[in-house]
């Protein structure tokens, strides 16, 4: 048995390692406490850098918020945003006049395009309970035939997503999470029209794996051996990926065109982000929520920004979030609104 694990890094507090396609990935886990009235936390905000707290202090951030936790607006040019929240809510605002909330095993896919700005805030709606937030926020970068496409939004609600559950030899389960890329006969649904994953070729896949502690799974092999495959053991001790023992907080990069055996070492359960692409194998110039070309792209995206906004900011504040009683929901740039069915929980 071969081990097929290429490199680990390990995984700081910080944004993880990523590799063409991926841009970005972080994974933001906050143990909010309880919301007052302006769906911020209750207490003190003292030692904290109000409008860039990433603290950490007492299990949680306000990141750029100085009220509400979360991102007022900011623009992005150039790339996608895929959004995967597991606990808790966000709410989304931007400057096409389109707004969501969503959370709770949703997933808001983004292509920024020609520019976006965009909020995304995390408010504390519980005022008698804690709010813990959950989220994945990974970077997809577009190729030069799209950098510049119109803005769009497409929304994976928890329910839609497919789910594929294994009993391994020995009674233990595993289970894996398909946001994106075919599993078996799970087929998510698709992402945004212009995005690198609706290129056939891409081999494009974002799983979420969780294996009971000692459980063992088999993922099957990509359809190329250029596909970049990337394991984030973000929880848990460790895994086997096939015969080499990879560490809890690592990223693994394994080779991709073989069916990869990964089993979870015996003392406690494992969560692992999977990230699966073929690179795009272009030049990447990027300066902060700007990713183009070249350096000439990134200039000009300053000046497009500079003189037209990107659609200008139609919201009262910076920071808007919607009304307590807000369901979970997503309204487009064309009106459309739509939310979870009923039947699931929304």
């Amino acid at each position: 048995m071969s081990s097929h694990v290429l490199q680990t890094v390990p995984l700081g507090a910080g944004p993880w390692p990523t590799i063409d396609p991926f841009l970005f990935c972080v994974h933001h886990h906050d143990d909010y406490p309880v919301g007052n009235e302006q769906f911020g936390p209750t207490g003190s905000l003292e030692g904290r850098e109000i409008g860039s707290d990433f603290s950490g202090k007492d299990g949680w951030s306000m990141y750029h918020g100085d009220v509400v936790p979360g991102f007022p607006q900011h623009p992005h040019r150039g790339f996608e945003t895929v959004t995967f929240v597991r606990n808790g809510l966000i709410d989304h605002s931007d400057s096409m006049g389109a707004a969501a909330r969503f959370g709770r095993g949703d997933v808001q896919w983004m292509t920024a395009g020609g520019g976006i700005v965009h909020s995304e805030m995390f408010p504390l709606l519980q005022t008698d309970e804690p709010n813990p937030v959950e989220l994945f926020q990974i970077w997809v970068n577009l190729p030069m035939r799209d950098k510049m496409v119109d803005p769009y939004f497409t929304m994976l609600w928890d329910h839609e997503i497919p789910r594929h559950h294994t009993i391994d030899a020995t009674g233990l389960a595993a289970e894996i999470t398909v946001v994106a890329g075919q599993l078996a006969d799970l087929t998510p649904s698709a992402p945004p029209p212009n995005s690198w994953a609706s290129n056939a070729d891409s081999d494009f896949a974002i799983w979420h794996i969780r294996l009971d502690a000692g459980a063992t799974i088999t993922l099957p092999a990509a359809k190329s051996h250029e596909t970049a495959r990337l394991l984030y053991i973000f929880q848990g001790t460790g895994v086997t990926v096939g015969d080499e023992r990879v560490d809890g907080m690592h990223v693994a990069v394994v080779q991709s065109d073989v069916d990869l055996t990964i089993r979870a070492t015996a003392d406690a359960p494992v969560e692992i982000l999977m990230l699966q692409a073929r690179p795009i194998g272009e030049p990447v110039a990027q300066y902060g929520p700007f990713v183009m070309n070249d350096q000439a792209g990134i200039e000009q995206a300053f000046r497009d920004y500079e003189r037209t906004k990107f659609g200008g900011w139609p919201w009262e504040t910076d920071a808007p979030t919607h009304a307590r009683n807000q369901e979970r929901f997503a309204r487009h740039v064309n009106g459309r609104v739509e939310t979870p069915s009923v039947v699931a929980g929304s």
